[in-house]
Formats: structure tokens, C-alpha cells, sequence
């Protein structure tokens, strides 16, 4: 040692006071090092008693959460709150598809848990008050797909369907059984006894398991219901057409592909021995057409007085589809040529619907209109109320509400009667569409839009009808429905969304119910949750199947309660709540006005994030913060903001705009999503890299590219799958192989300007192509249309107009949009 050796040495009297400095100093620190290993010692050995003791009390962990601080290694933080500077990480568009986060739940209820394909929130955690939720800025809401198709589903036929004697909830996986005989609600909590019949379980054949029945296994069931559910016999599947007959109609010549699809798929109508049917043609009359099993041929009867609509023979108009079967099929075979010759320019469509009312009120069912123009005579008739060179606006969009309310009286006494009405419009001008949907909004119907359409001149939009009458023709379908919402005590529910008319405060009635159907609803926190762990949303679907069966169908959502902000924000389901406040903009637009809409929509992210950004120590306002479960939210608000529905300064027909707001209103989430933000994918490099097989078809997986310009190389080929319509963009450097292989063209410049098919080549790349497109068509209800676009052709506006990430004349880029939200959130 140092101080040893100098001291211990001859020839020396005193020490060297530089070297006797260092020498205390580096005993200083030896004695430092030793007094922090003991302390670090004691520290591990607190520590591991703790643990002991947690593991023996369990009842102690709340003095676990107070003494968090002394925790040498602090927990991981999830990868949903990791901290994401937009302005700096501007690609942040995954290149896998989003999924739907996974609530955070034991391994149990997660099994059991429902699929977010039919039900889910826009907060998987959900917080413990509604002062917690306004903190955080976030839409609370649920978006249903309730009657989605289903290749795997329990079907329970019982006696006795066991519900809460309080709260009318169906049993479900999220009860608790206090023993074999009780079980406890997870709605209201009222404790229930088990009746006798529930303690045999089919499955299993024993007795004495009631937590081992399917309805306690299977999140998503469905009952057999008895003639407690029902007020009337079932109804049959009863379908009347009400057809425009008008000259407009005739030239655009629609009647031809649907007696055509009509004749091809008649014997798959859902329905059994008692299905009905009737057909109604009308111009500026009314004619029925008298179907009646013996006669030797349809009967026309027409109707002149359109003021007081009567039905001529009121027996013989809806007739037995496979009674009659030969002279519907002999009607159906006419009537594409029976008004060739019309000089008919008008349409008394009110009048023709008040005939389909009272031919349908006796049973109800599904009447299927065919529109071209604006209803010009009678009942209901209307103005035009588009001026185009306000299409263009950049502030004032009128009109987006009806002109009329004719259509919603229609369309609620269609409901009372159980009839809903389907719109179809195929109309080449304005047709006054937010007027003529309140007949489908209000009755649970659907709306159907073809601009343009003729099946001539527009062979697109004609093969389009045809895939999608024949999805429309066959589909599943339910008759007189009402569908309930159920959520745990201390949550409401207080606006819903879709087609449908709202019985009660939580009772939605749905005249027809279909698998394309999708609703949300919005959702605040009335009593606080700190007594509950867990909160539990129920959705019930009543309604007669085609086959005159009773059912229910039963959805049961589980999410776990949380009292933390940073929990809150890691639990965000960024798809669901950009579909919400799409909704959300709908109503908004309509009720006041659309730049009302649109400055919501960005105020939405400018709250959320700032109010985020309040929890980040060190905040520095200089760098743009979200966490990565939010990451996505600006990209969506700014595709909101440019697409059709809600987008200013381009050139949006009336009619293409409400349509917009029509699905917004009405799809699904998965099918909204593509609609809101269309999933780019360089198609002239497909590998069988990552691919997946179906049906013994090997799938490509290519990655999806962030949706602007500077990813489309001239010298690729790219798909844009925008949910109803692809395209396919063709650069002019593209690799002549890949043309010819693909397209069937020498080159580039062979490629005609309107091409909508691809033809099926003997090549490895037209192959993985077409599997690719297939794959992706089959994903959906209804036929997407094919454009083939080429590089500097016209026809790239309204493909580029998709480019959401990239500035347009009127809007933003991305990363504009990103300082503007910025630039708001400093104010």
C-alpha cells in the first residue's frame, strides 16, 4: 500500500504531502465502495422479504404499489406507450395490416373473450371515471358487426334460456357461479339461481357442470327461441320489387342484368316453402302485375290516380314463389323489352312506394327499389337542389340533409309494418340522394349507388350490379329484428349509428337485418368504476331467419377497468375510434354544418395529443409526441379529411358525397377502414416469400406501402385496394415482361386507356396477380370494380386523389398537417 511503504521506509523523517493526498483519496473511495456494497446488500435483502411477504399476504399489495419507488428495476414499459415523435418518424404506416390490440386480460378470458370482427371498443382498457376519460380525449364507443357470417357458431336449443332476473342479460363466459346452483350477473351483479334444465350439459352429457355449457364457453352464441320471443307467428320471407320503368331507366338499361340475375338465382331467394314475391314497375304510373298460380301469363294492372293509390287485387300480387315460379319467370323474361318504346320521362316514385307499404304491411319483408332519376310526380317528389360550381367549396356544403321528410314517415311506418326498404340508385345526374336514403336509413335497409351508370357505355359499373345483385339476392337474411345493448351498471349508452329506428333508450328495431351490416354507438361513464375490475358489453339480435325460425344472436365483450391515464392511452383501439368519429363528423355535417365537422375531427387530435403529451415529463413542445397506440391517429384524421364524404376544394358531386356519408354510417369497420385509408402494394415483384395458401391457392403477401406519390416508382406496377374499387397503376418504366405477362400487352404503350379485367394468362405472374386480387375480392359483401391505370394517363386523378400523405391544391400533406396540429397544440 502506498502510505505503508512511504512511512515504513529508511530515509525518510516526514511523508510527501502530493503523494499522501492521493493516497487518502483513494482510501476515501475504497471506503465508499465497501459502504455501497453492504447498503446495495441490505437493499436486495428488503427487497426479496417483500417479495416473501406478498407471496404469503397477497392482501398487502396495495402497500406493493406505495413502495414501487424502491424497486431497483422498474417495470417495462408496453411497447402501446412507447413515446413516437411524428414530426421526425414520418413512415410509421406498419407494412402488415392493423389488427385489433388484444384487451389486457388473464389467459382465460381472453380465449373466451368476443372476436373484434363483430364487436369491439374504442378503449380496450376502460377508464375508471368519466373525469379520467374527459382527461384523456378520447372517443368512449362500441362498433358492431352483429350479424356478420359466421362458418363457426354455437346453436343452442334449450327450453329455458337462462338471462338475469334483473337485467334481462343473457348467461355468458364473464359470470361468476358462486356454487353449482347460483351464478352472479356481470352486468347489475344480482346474484341468479341456475335452473334445473341448466346443470345437464349436451355436450358433455353430464350433470352438475354448469360452467362447462356452451353459453358459458362461447362468447358469441346462438338460441333457438321460443314463443316467448315472438308476438306473432313467424313471418315468411316475403320480397317485392318496385322497379323505375321511366325512359331514363329503359335507356340506361339496368332492368335487363336484374331479370337476368333474378332468373339465375330465384331458387336461391333465402326463404322456404311459404317465401312470397311480387314485382311493382312505375313511371308516371303505377303498374302491379297479377301473378297468380293458373293463369297463362302475367297480368298487368295499372294504376293512373298516383294521388290515391289503391291496390287493384290485393291477393294476387305477392304470390307464392314456387307456386307461381313460371309466370314469374315468364314476367322476368318480359320485362326488359315491355317498355323499350316509353316516351315516360317521369318517375312517381313517392306514389309507387306508398302502393309497396300497403301491399307489404300485412307481413312485412324487404321491398328492393331501382331509381334513376329524381322522382318527379307526386308524393314525395323532388327539386334539384345541386348548384355544381359549389362543388368546389371550401367552406359552405348545403344540402346534405332531405329536402323532404315524405321518405322518413314512409320509412318509419315501412318499420312499424316490419318492412324495410333497399335503395338501389343508378342514376347518371343528381338524383337527391340525402333525400331518397331516409327511406333505407330509417327502415334498417341499404343503400346501393352507381353513378354513371349504363350498362353500355359504363360496362364497369354494369358488371359491378351484376356481382353485387348476387351477393344482395342470396345473402343471409333476418325478418323483424330488434337488437339490444347491454353494458355494465355505471355505463350508458346515449347515441347510436347505422340504419335502423330507435325503439327505447337501448332497443334498436331492425325491420331486416343482414351480414353487411354494421352499427356503433357512443358511450359515457355515469357512476365511477373503482369497485369493478372488469366491465362487460352485451349485444343481443332478436329476429326470424328466412326460414321462419326464432333467434338470438349474442355477442358478450369483456375489457378491463383501469384508473390510470398512461393505462387509458395504452389500451386505445386507433381504428375503432377513427370509425366512431367518423360517425360521429356524419352527424356533425348534417346537424350543423361541414367545416363544423371538419374542424372537430382535427380538434380530436389536437386534444388528445396534447393532452397526452401533458403526462410526458420533460414535454418539449418543440417535437410532436404520441404514444405508438396514437401514432396512426393524425394519418387517419387527415384521410378522413380527404375523402369524399367530408374533403373541400375538389370537385364532389352532392350525390358522391352523401353516398360517402351514407356507408360511413352503414359498413363495418373492417370494410370502413379501406374506404378511409386504402391499403397500397407493389404488385410487378410478387414472391411466394410470406405467402399464405387458400384453398389450395398460394396467396403473395406483399407489404403495404405508405399511400404517396414518391413510393410509385415508373418502374413498377402498384394496387390500390380503396374497399370498392382497385386500382391498378402502371408506371412507364414498368418491366415489359410484367406487362406482358400480366395484362396481356406487348408494352406500355399497348395498355388501352379503359381496361377493367385482367386476363387470365398461362404465366407465373398473372398467377400470383389474379390470386392476389381474388384473395382480396373475397374478403368483402360486395364486388369491388378493376381500373388498370396507366402512368400520365387522365384517368390518374382520381387514383392519386387517394395519395392521402401528399399535398393536394386544397389540403394539407402529412407532414403539413403534422406542424399544423403542432402549431395548434402550442397555442
Amino acid at each position: 500500500h502506498p502510505i505503508r511503504n512511504t512511512v515504513s521506509s529508511p530515509g525518510y523523517s516526514t511523508l510527501d504531502p502530493i503523494e499522501c493526498s492521493f493516497c487518502l483519496l483513494f482510501l476515501f473511495v475504497e471506503i465508499l465502495e465497501r459502504v455501497w456494497e453492504i447498503s446495495f446488500l441490505f437493499v436486495m435483502l428488503f427487497c426479496f422479504c417483500l417479495d416473501l411477504l406478498f407471496q404469503q399476504y397477497p392482501g398487502v399489495s396495495q402497500l406493493s404499489s406505495s413502495l414501487g419507488g424502491l424497486s431497483l428495476q422498474s417495470s417495462p414499459q408496453p411497447e402501446s406507450l412507447r413515446p413516437v415523435n411524428l414530426t421526425q418518424e414520418r413512415n410509421i404506416l406498419p407494412t402488415a395490416p392493423v389488427w385489433a390490440p388484444v384487451p389486457n386480460l388473464n389467459l382465460d378470458l381472453k380465449k373466451l373473450n368476443c372476436s373484434p370482427d363483430s364487436f369491439r371498443c374504442t378503449l380496450t382498457n376502460i377508464p375508471q371515471t368519466q373525469a379520467l376519460l374527459n382527461k384523456a380525449k378520447l372517443p368512449l364507443g362500441l362498433l358492431l358487426h352483429p350479424f356478420r357470417d359466421l362458418t363457426q357458431l354455437p346453436v343452442i336449443t334449450s327450453n329455458t334460456i337462462v338471462r338475469c332476473r334483473s337485467c334481462r342479460t343473457y348467461i355468458n363466459p364473464f359470470v361468476s357461479f358462486i356454487d353449482q346452483r347460483r351464478w352472479k350477473c356481470n352486468l347489475c351483479y344480482r346474484v341468479n339461481d341456475v335452473p334445473e334444465e341448466f346443470m345437464y350439459n349436451p355436450l358433455t352429457r353430464s350433470y352438475g357442470e354448469p360452467h362447462k355449457r356452451p353459453e358459458v364457453q362461447n362468447s358469441t352464441v346462438e338460441f333457438i327461441a321460443s314463443s316467448d320471443y315472438m308476438l306473432r307467428p313467424p313471418q315468411p320471407a316475403v320480397y317485392l320489387f318496385v322497379l323505375d320503368v321511366s325512359h331514363n331507366a329503359v335507356e340506361a338499361g339496368y332492368l335487363t342484368i336484374l331479370c337476368q340475375s333474378l332468373l339465375e338465382n330465384l331458387d336461391k331467394l333465402p326463404g322456404d316453402s311459404r317465401t312470397r314475391i311480387g314485382f311493382v314497375t312505375f313511371d308516371s304510373t303505377i303498374h302491379f302485375y297479377n301473378l297468380q298460380e293458373g293463369l297463362s301469363q302475367p297480368q298487368m294492372l295499372i294504376v293512373s290516380d298516383i294521388d290515391d293509390v289503391f291496390l287493384p287485387t290485393p291477393d294476387s300480387l305477392l304470390v307464392n314463389l314456387y307456386e307461381s315460379k313460371e309466370l314469374i319467370r315468364d314476367l322476368l323474361n318480359a320485362l326488359p323489352n315491355m317498355f323499350t318504346n316509353t316516351r315516360e320521362t317521369h318517375s312517381a316514385l313517392g306514389p309507387a312506394l306508398q302502393a309497396a307499404f300497403k301491399l307489404m304491411s300485412p307481413t312485412g319483408g324487404r321491398v328492393s327499389v331501382f331509381q334513376t332519376q329524381l322522382p318527379s310526380l307526386g308524393a314525395g317528389l323532388l327539386q334539384s337542389r345541386e348548384d355544381p360550381n359549389q362543388r368546389s367549396s371550401t367552406k359552405v356544403v348545403q344540402h346534405l340533409g332531405p329536402a323532404t321528410d315524405f321518405y322518413k314517415k314512409l320509412a318509419l311506418d315501412c318499420s312499424g309494418q316490419q318492412t324495410a326498404v333497399d335503395l338501389f340508385l343508378l342514376s347518371s345526374q343528381y338524383s337527391d340522394l340525402a333525400s331518397l336514403a331516409c327511406m333505407s336509413k330509417y327502415s334498417a335497409g341499404c343503400i346501393y349507388y352507381y353513378p354513371s351508370f349504363h350498362c353500355i357505355h359504363n360496362p364497369s359499373q354494369a358488371e359491378k350490379l351484376q356481382k353485387d345483385l348476387k351477393r344482395y339476392l342470396t345473402r343471409k337474411i333476418g325478418f323483424e329484428a330488434v337488437m339490444r345493448i347491454r353494458c355494465t351498471k355505471g355505463l350508458s349508452m346515449h347515441t347510436f349509428h347505422g340504419n335502423f329506428f330507435v325503439r327505447s333508450t337501448d332497443l334498436l328495431s331492425l325491420a331486416n337485418i343482414n351480414p353487411d351490416a354494421g352499427f356503433a354507438v357512443q358511450l359515457s361513464i355515469e357512476e365511477s368504476l373503482t369497485d369493478t375490475s372488469l366491465v362487460c358489453f352485451q349485444t343481443a339480435l332478436l329476429y326470424t331467419s328466412s326460414k321462419g325460425e326464432r333467434r338470438i344472436r349474442v355477442h358478450t365483450l369483456c375489457l378491463p377497468v383501469v384508473s390510470s391515464l398512461a393505462d387509458v392511452y395504452a389500451g386505445v383501439d386507433v381504428q375503432a375510434a377513427i370509425c366512431l368519429l367518423a360517425n360521429m363528423a356524419v352527424d356533425r355535417s348534417v346537424s350543423s354544418s361541414l367545416s363544423d365537422a371538419r374542424d372537430a375531427l382535427v380538434n380530436a387530435v389536437v386534444d388528445s395529443l396534447s393532452a397526452y403529451g401533458s403526462t410526458i415529463s420533460n414535454f418539449q413542445h418543440s417535437a410532436l409526441i404520441a404514444p405508438n397506440s396514437l401514432k396512426l391517429f393524425p394519418l387517419y384524421v387527415l384521410a378522413l379529411l380527404k375523402q369524399k364524404a367530408f374533403r373541400t376544394g375538389t370537385s364532389t358531386r352532392l350525390d358522391d358525397r352523401v353516398y360517402a356519408m351514407c356507408q360511413i354510417k352503414s359498413q363495418p369497420l373492417v370494410h370502413l377502414m379501406k374506404m378511409i385509408h386504402p391499403n397500397l402494394y407493389r404488385i410487378d415483384r410478387l414472391t411466394d416469400e410470406g405467402a399464405i395458401h387458400v384453398n389450395d391457392r398460394v396467396v403473395p403477401q406483399p407489404p403495404l406501402q405508405k399511400l404517396s406519390a414518391e413510393k410509385l416508382t415508373r418502374e413498377g406496377a402498384f394496387l390500390m385496394d380503396c374497399g370498392s374499387v382497385f386500382y391498378i397503376w402502371i408506371g412507364k418504366g414498368c418491366e415489359n415482361n410484367f406487362i406482358e405477362d400480366v395484362l396481356g400487352c406487348p408494352n406500355f404503350a399497348s395498355i388501352p386507356q379503359k381496361m377493367t379485367h385482367l386476363p387470365e394468362l398461362d404465366t407465373l405472374s398473372s398467377e400470383r396477380t389474379r390470386s392476389f386480387i381474388t384473395w382480396l375480392r373475397d374478403s368483402r359483401p360486395l364486388s369491388p370494380v378493376l381500373h388498370v391505370v396507366k402512368d400520365e394517363s387522365p384517368a390518374k386523378t382520381e387514383f392519386f386523389q387517394h395519395l392521402i400523405e401528399d399535398r393536394t391544391e386544397a389540403a394539407f400533406s402529412y407532414y403539413e398537417f403534422l406542424l399544423h396540429i403542432q402549431q395548434q397544440i402550442c397555442k
